[in-house]
């Protein structure tokens, strides 16, 4: 009877450490990857202000193939919006939409992952010569969740990756194949 008092008195101990580190971890998440892409800022922005070309530049869409996608609202701009769902946890459900945009500069999309709180990711475009900087973002907010400050330490790991990856694809989709808009 001693020896459980002792263990459950440290799983207590450890629980209560790790709750008030927790409250010190930052309460946001910010992962942001660029690459400079040789095409028109135009040209960019009109793949970015819509999702009805999202897979052919997407990190996730060669993770699951058959993951179902539901379009709605216009084709481009605020309001345009994509709903996904896959049974393949790496891709999972939710929805995107477009909620502000400046022609040429800048998209704004809110993510929604369901039970997670929303999310924002952002495309940033800047001329760079001939050539286009375009710079992937994603913002969230824990809301004071003490996991979600932790799973936010990996976020840039997690996210990053990704990131990196689609915008090689958009850069290939961009450069190479010289898609017409």
């Amino acid at each position: 009877m001693k020896a459980i008092k002792i263990i459950l008195g440290m799983v207590i101990g450890v629980a209560a450490v790790l709750a008030l580190v927790g409250m010190f971890l930052p309460d946001e998440a910010h992962v942001e990857r660029s690459l400079v892409i040789e095409a028109p800022v135009e040209d960019i922005y009109s793949v970015l202000n819509g999702f009805r070309r999202f897979n052919e530049w997407s990190p996730w869409h060669a993770k699951d193939p058959q993951t179902e996608y539901t379009f709605s609202g216009p084709e481009q701009g605020v309001g345009a919006r994509m709903a996904w769902s896959s049974d393949n946890p790496e891709v999972g459900s939710g929805n995107q939409e477009i909620i502000a945009t400046r022609i040429n500069q800048r998209i704004e999309i809110r993510l929604d992952f369901g039970t997670q709180s929303d999310s924002i990711a952002y495309y940033s475009l800047q001329p760079a010569g001939d050539a286009t900087r375009v710079t992937w973002g994603f913002d969230t907010d824990f809301n004071g969740s003490i996991i979600g400050r932790y799973f936010g330490l990996m976020f840039d790991n997690m996210i990053g990756p990704d990131y990196e990856n689609g915008l090689a694809k958009l850069k290939q989709l961009l450069e190479t194949n010289r898609i017409s808009y």
